[in-house]
């Protein structure tokens, strides 16, 4: 088994609560300083700029996988992550058939650009992102498992967005394989205050909408950096493992 340092939740700036710093070849720069090995590109119902963040991590170790927070009609938000980009394509498809058609107001929610591997403008996404698709939550599953993909409820304690504030149940037809806690908690507190995460594995990412927002706490044991094999480490399979650690670098505090 190897090591791997992931933060599995980072938003470029095609997300309009982003940073105009959050840029494919800084993206890579940042990830790459602070020693982290495997990110997933999570925008917010768009996947328009993943390929320009693989593209800018070519020739380097860091490992970049195509992924997507999604916001369900419960305003709950989803990380789905995929082993490649043509099944991410599939399911951007049908996201884009669930989103209502409905104007970014940038002035409000902030702009949304599609870049190149350089962060170079391509250009604007017209329609608003920062809002619920017509998908439930057992919907989202059912459709990326089909696809290969993995489902991680992401914040889950978060007031915002998060899965057990907003609905403060688990459903037995969610096949639940981890959550996703916010820099924002512990594992021990997170168990603390939503008895229902009893004893599921879980990931902490930085959710990361600035460049110092990574953390990097997530370690994955794994024979290489795919969803498959953190497919496995969630559910302790083949000696795969998953666990959080303290954040290795001060500014995360």
């Amino acid at each position: 088994m190897k090591k791997f340092r992931a933060d599995l939740h980072v938003h470029t700036v095609l997300s309009p609560c982003a940073e105009v710093e959050m840029i494919p070849p800084l993206i890579v720069q940042t990830a790459l300083e602070l020693n982290i090995d495997l990110i997933a590109i999570t925008d917010h119902n768009a996947s328009a700029n993943v390929s320009a963040v693989q593209k800018a991590a070519q020739g380097t170790t860091l490992k970049v996988l195509p992924g997507m927070e999604i916001q369900t009609r419960e305003d709950v938000h989803l990380l789905c992550l995929f082993e490649n980009l043509s099944e991410l394509e599939i399911w951007q498809i049908e996201v884009d058939k669930s989103l209502p058609f409905t104007l970014n107001h940038a002035e409000f929610f902030g702009e949304q650009f599609v870049v190149d591997e350089q962060g170079e403008y391509i250009r604007t996404e017209p329609r608003m992102l920062l809002t619920s698709t017509h998908y439930s939550i057992d919907e989202v599953f059912e459709q990326v498992n089909i696809l290969g993909g993995l489902v991680i409820p992401a914040h889950v304690e978060r007031t915002t967005n998060g899965l057990f504030p907003i609905l403060g149940l688990l459903s037995d037809q969610w096949p639940i394989l981890g959550f996703e806690i916010s820099r924002h908690t512990t594992p021990q507190q997170a168990r603390l205050d939503f008895p229902s995460i009893g004893s599921y594995p879980l990931i902490q990412n930085g959710d990361v909408h600035r460049l110092n927002e990574f953390i990097g706490s997530t370690i994955f044991m794994l024979e290489e950096p795919t969803v498959n094999e953190i497919r496995k480490a969630l559910e302790g399979k083949d000696r795969r493992q998953v666990f959080i650690e303290n954040m290795p670098d001060k500014r995360h505090h």
